[in-house]
């Protein structure tokens, strides 16, 4: 699930805002890349006492232009470059990812608007279209989110969470044994069949009020469409090997490059006894850092701290479409002119009297 954490700085500001940031855990920089900093560490040092205490004179000497011959060539390594580019091409695929997400709210206000019936016909044709359209979600959540896989492994599964009917699932899985293309499209045909038998019987009463719901279904399925998408096609595997073949070779390199040398040699930028590398720590910590932030966007739905929370939102889905389209009349407010004036605000009633004199 996304870490949240924008409450903590949104609105007070000043000096250190940000650093309450710096000691959390949970969705940290620190969480993801200690075990690789500690393996720098424990490597560095490693080869750090070999070379004060177990090399004779002549291989430390051999040593020691292995260490200059690193230094100077690591540089030559475009970390920065391919690193920054790739990350921000996956935090874009993230944010894109993001905006694709299916939220039913408008097709559940549509549906509400103009199927206002309170019969059963009315209430049944409601019901069908929504829960058809959250069994689309549903099964294109489960394909690619292994949370939701975990919960709603099968059909059975859909059927005791109330996202499919025994007849239903039978259909499904006739279809199944004729095509093993997924079957994520059937509900969304079921909704518009729906629909359209419910123009046929007049509980939608103009051809615009039904082109209006088949509009919002199917933008619902092209959503839905762009998940699959997102998740079977991914950045070309040849990109993602180039970036971490390049910040790997530098981790390695580092570590030979960044080691003390005896500063009697007078090797230039050698001239301090360095116990610990603070300035290697840190350059490799960012780009280890840098490659972990893309690690954890390019695949947002697994199970990670900065994974989408699919399961919240098809919960969620079922709960907007009950509160929104089986509102009843007392739910709804007055029109302005049907309150008493003395039990409206100041504040209300100067804009409804600005309203008035304009019209």
């Amino acid at each position: 699930m996304t870490v949240k954490y924008t409450d903590k700085v949104a609105s007070h500001g000043g000096f250190g805002s940000f650093f309450k940031l710096l000691v959390r855990w949970r969705g940290s920089v620190y969480k993801m890349v200690w075990q690789d900093m500690l393996a720098y560490i424990v490597m560095y040092y490693f080869i750090s006492l070999i070379y004060r205490f177990a090399l004779s004179e002549d291989h430390k000497r051999t040593f020691e232009s292995l260490v200059i011959h690193c230094a100077r060539f690591r540089s030559l390594i475009p970390v920065s470059f391919v690193l920054g580019f790739y990350v921000s091409l996956v935090v874009s695929r993230w944010w894109g990812t993001y905006q694709t997400l299916p939220w039913p709210s408008s097709l559940v206000i549509a549906v509400r608007t103009y199927i206002p019936g309170q019969d059963e016909e009315s209430k049944m044709v409601r019901a069908a279209i929504l829960r058809y359209v959250n069994l689309t979600i549903a099964l294109t959540f489960a394909m690619i989110s292994p949370a939701v896989k975990k919960r709603l492994p099968s059909l059975h599964h859909l059927v005791a969470a109330g996202y499919l009917t025994e007849s239903e699932r039978v259909i499904l899985e006739n279809l199944e044994k004729k095509s093993k293309l997924h079957k994520t499209w059937i509900p969304i045909a079921w909704a518009c069949k729906t629909v359209q038998k419910a123009r046929k019987k007049d509980v939608i009463q103009s051809d615009s009020d039904q082109r209006m719901i088949i509009t919002e279904i199917m933008s619902l399925k092209s959503r839905c469409g762009g998940l699959l998408g997102y998740s079977e096609y991914n950045i070309p595997l040849v990109y993602t090997q180039v970036v971490t073949i390049a910040v790997y070779s530098f981790f390695f390199f580092s570590l030979l490059g960044e080691q003390y040398l005896d500063p009697n040699k007078l090797y230039p930028g050698h001239g301090i006894d360095l116990y610990f590398p603070f300035f290697a720590f840190l350059q490799v910590f960012f780009y280890i850092g840098w490659i972990k932030v893309a690690e954890a966007l390019l695949n947002p739905f697994g199970e990670d701290d900065h994974d989408f929370e699919f399961n919240l939102m098809l919960q969620g889905h079922v709960e907007m479409c009950i509160l929104l389209s089986e509102a009843e009349q007392d739910e709804l407010p007055q029109y302005l002119r049907d309150s008493p004036e003395s039990d409206l605000p100041s504040s209300t009633n100067n804009q409804q009297q600005m309203l008035s004199e304009h019209a």
